[in-house]
């Protein structure tokens, strides 16, 4: 699917340290690592757990097992059938939802400190004994394939699945973790479980909390909810990898006026000490809206379209710099050589001085504060554990944009973009354009 393509990486998030409490930083008795923000202001609590490896882990000939799961897991629990297991957290007034991706399966809830005790033991039921009711189980699965029937037909899913097919052929990242329909339509009740068995194990747990709870509750509360689980998987995870994408354009012929248009080539880890001076260098490349240079010269100067951007596409075993157009057919091979020229640019010229500031300022300052309240600083919590950064990001992540040189950002540009590994998935009926 698309979702990728409104990804926003989590280190934009610019809070102020004054303005962030301590986080509490602990592992509980049974051996899951938590951080943990108090703020006993409000009687509410936002938990977040991660299970690491989400649907990378499932065996191919089963891909969209894990989806299917996770999509029944709130559809009834224990002695609770799916409209019994609803009304038990509506009279709770709690909150839970369950997701998955290639990387992990996310659980978040939101509670009560009145019925906290209640709650956490609804969630336990919903992630120990899920029913996988054979109705429920046909219900969703209808879903499914509603929504793999609509994804073939639309010409931004149609993209995405070339381009990642190309990048990643020997590997997970390769395929849609919501799988394909035939392979849903043959999935059991047994495959269910073992998706369920496989995922959801304790040592591949992580935590966050935010609100009033105390280290010690909120120690008990996690393994009271995750003992019953299995201690570890049955599958590995997945290896790192690398992109197998080589420059040129590939053309999928589908009948649409417009074009859709993905790009990238291999991108840099979170981990990589160059990485701000790259999060940098994309901002003012295509991650800035109107103000990037793409933006400049292909929708304002040309009128090519309407919006280009470009991403650093983390993933936890590959990344890539990618970026996402759509033109008219007629434009589709112009809008390619205006890009190539602007890959060409910042990696052999680099960006100015007043380029460079003004993406500091903007990183550092001017983006919106939108993570505001307990359960938008809960997710990014445990998205900051996810990607290993420390407690203190938060206090130094502006001081590290600020500390980068324009001889830093410029050496990095020249080692980063790479116009003849950039790949061009297109989808359409593009004019003059075939594959390269």
């Amino acid at each position: 699917m698309m979702r990728f393509l409104t990804f926003v990486f989590v280190l934009v998030w610019a809070l102020p340290a004054w303005a962030m409490p301590k986080i509490q930083e602990f592992e509980t008795p049974g051996g899951v690592t938590a951080w943990l923000v108090s703020d006993h202001n409000i009687p509410f609590v936002a938990l977040e757990l991660r299970f690491l490896g989400g649907a990378s882990t499932e065996p191919m000939d089963k891909r969209g097992v894990s989806n299917f799961m996770t999509a029944l897991i709130e559809e009834g629990a224990g002695d609770l059938d799916a409209q019994a297991f609803g009304a038990a957290k509506e009279n709770l007034a709690a909150s839970f939802s369950y997701d998955v991706g290639q990387d992990s399966l996310s659980v978040s809830a939101r509670m009560l400190t009145e019925n906290r005790g209640q709650a956490v033991d609804l969630l336990k039921l919903s992630l120990t004994q899920p029913r996988f009711d054979a109705d429920a189980i046909e219900r969703v699965r209808g879903q499914i394939l509603s929504v793999l029937a609509s994804s073939q037909q639309d010409p931004g899913d149609i993209a995405s699945r070339a381009f990642f097919a190309r990048a990643f052929p020997d590997h997970p990242y390769g395929s849609e973790y919501q799988g394909t329909s035939d392979i849903v339509a043959q999935l059991t009740r047994d495959d269910l479980l073992a998706a369920h068995r496989r995922i959801l194990v304790r040592d591949r747990l992580i935590v966050s909390a935010v609100g009033d709870i105390s280290q010690r509750e909120l120690a008990d509360l996690i393994d009271h909810v995750v003992r019953d689980l299995p201690a570890t998987s049955t599958a590995a995870l997945p290896e790192p990898t690398t992109d197998a994408l080589v420059g040129g354009v590939s053309v999928t012929d589908y009948p649409t006026p417009q074009s859709v248009i993905l790009f990238g080539h291999r991108g840099i880890n979170q981990t990589d000490p160059d990485f701000f001076a790259a999060y940098v260098l994309n901002h003012i490349l295509g991650g800035s809206g109107f103000e990037s240079r793409l933006m400049t010269e292909v929708r304002e100067k040309r009128g090519l379209t309407y919006g280009i951007g470009t991403f650093l596409y983390g993933r936890d075993y590959g990344d890539l710099v990618l970026g996402q157009v759509a033109t008219a057919n007629d434009k589709a091979a112009e809008t390619i050589a205006v890009i190539r020229d602007e890959w060409q640019s910042i990696q052999q010229n680099g960006v100015t001085a007043a380029e460079l500031q003004a993406a500091k300022t903007y990183l550092t300052g001017a983006y919106p504060l939108r993570f505001d309240g307990n359960a938008p600083i809960a997710r990014i919590l445990v998205g900051m554990q996810r990607m290993g950064l420390s407690p203190d990001y938060i206090e130094t992540r502006n001081d590290r944009i600020n500390a980068l040189t324009l001889d830093d950002v410029n050496r990095v540009a020249a080692q980063l973009f790479s116009p003849q590994d950039l790949h061009f998935t297109v989808v359409g009926q593009p004019v003059g354009l075939g594959d390269e």
